[in-house]
C-alpha cells in the first residue's frame, strides 16, 4: 500500500540545506510499507518515506532509519521521518513492537505509556538487532536507494536504537535524540544491554554519532550523560555531544509532548542532524585517513 503527499512547508518554515539546488517545497514524499517476516515468525512492518523530484523518476538517494519512541510510529515520528525525506533521503521507520502487537501506534496516554515501557524491556535484545538488519536490507532492496550509505536517528528509545544501529557497519552515522537506558544498561529482556560497551569498542573511525540531550531531561541524569560521554571519549569514538540548556525530554515531539515541545531548539538540532547526514551520506568522502596531526594553537 502507498500514498503520496507534498510537504508544502517544512517544520516551522525551515530553509532547505544549501548543499542542494532544489527546494523541499518541490519534493513529493511517497509513503508505503513492507511487511517482513522475522526469525521468530512475527511480522515487522517497515514504513517507507521516499522523496521524488518531478522529471527525475530514476533519482536515487541515501538511506536513513528512523527509530520511534516507545509508542511506535506515531504522528510526530511520521512527520519527523517525512521532514528528513524532504531533504533528499529515502527513510524507513520500523514498528518495533511486532513481538507483542500490530504496527499501529500506541496512544500517548497512561495505558499506552505503560504498555510501551513494558514492551521495551520484554523484547529480546537480539530482536532489536534483527529489526535493524531488516531495515538495512529493506533499504538495499529499494530502487531509489543509492546503495551506498545509511544513517540512523531516533528519539528516546529510538535514540538508543539509533546508537546501537552503528553495530551494523552499513550504518555510517547516527544522530541520537535524548537516548534512554544507555547509561543504565536496561534495554531489552533481562534489562542488561551491552550497547555502550559494544558501540564504544566496535565502531570504526569512519562511523560517527551525535548525541543530543536537554539539561532538564529527567530520563537521563547528569551523571548518566557524563558516563556516556566519558566512555565514548576514552574509547576514541568520533562523536558530538550536545546538552541544550533547559530543554526537557521529548522536546522534539510536536504533539502530545506534555508541554515539552520546543520548536526553536528542534530546528537548531535538526541543523546538526542534516550537517552530519549531508556530509557523511551524500558526499563521497573516500576512505577515512587518521592523520593524527596536532592542532596548531593559534589566536
Amino acid at each position: 500500500m502507498g500514498s503520496e503527499l507534498q510537504l508544502q512547508l517544512p517544520w516551522h518554515q525551515q530553509k532547505p540545506s544549501s548543499i542542494k539546488d532544489y527546494s523541499p517545497n518541490n519534493m513529493l514524499i511517497t509513503e508505503s510499507y513492507q511487511d517482513v517476516q522475522t526469525k521468530d515468525g512475527t511480522t515487522l512492518r517497515v514504513y517507507i518515506y521516499s522523496p521524488t523530484i518531478k522529471g527525475y523518476p530514476k533519482a536515487k538517494f541515501p538511506g536513513v532509519i528512523v527509530y520511534s519512541e516507545i509508542y511506535q510510529v506515531t504522528g510526530p515520528v511520521k512527520r519527523f521521518a517525512q521532514r528528513i525525506a524532504s531533504e533528499g533521503y529515502v527513510v524507513v521507520a520500523p514498528a518495533i513492537y511486532h513481538n507483542f502487537i500490530g504496527p499501529e501506534p500506541l496512544p500517548y496516554d497512561v495505558p499506552g505509556t505503560d504498555k510501551g515501557n513494558q514492551f521495551k524491556i520484554e523484547k529480546p535484545l537480539e530482536s532489536y538487532d534483527e529489526d535493524n538488519k531488516i531495515c538495512c536490507d529493506v533499504l538495499y532492496g529499494l530502487p531509489n536507494f543509492d546503495g551506498k550509505k545509511i544513517g540512523a536517528t531516533g528519539m528516546c528509545l529510538g535514540g538508543h536504537l539509533a546508537f546501537r544501529a552503528l553495530l551494523d557497519k552499513r550504518v555510517t552515522c547516527a544522530t541520537c535524540f535524548f537516548p534512554t537506558d544507555i547509561h543504565l544498561k536496561s534495554l531489552g529482556l533481562g534489562k542488561n544491554d551491552d550497547s555502550l560497551e559494544r558501540v564504544s569498542k566496535e565502531v570504526s573511525k569512519d562511523q560517527e554519532m551525535i548525541l543530543i540531550f536537554g539539561t532538564l531531561d529527567t530520563h537521563v541524569s547528569p551523571e548518566g550523560r557524563d558516563l556516556i560521554r566519558s566512555t565514548l571519549r576514552n574509547s576514541g569514538v568520533r562523536f558530538t555531544f550536545l546538552e541544550v540548556l533547559d530543554a526537557q525530554h521529548a522536546f522534539i515531539r510536536d504533539e502530545f509532548s506534555k508541554g515539552r515541545f520546543d520548536a526553536a531548539i528542534t530546528a537548531s538540532c535538526l541543523g546538526f542532524l542534516f550537517e552530519q547526514f549531508n556530509r557523511k551520506l551524500k558526499i563521497d568522502l573516500g576512505e577515512f585517513v587518521d592523520d593524527n596531526k596536532p592542532v596548531e594553537h593559534v589566536c
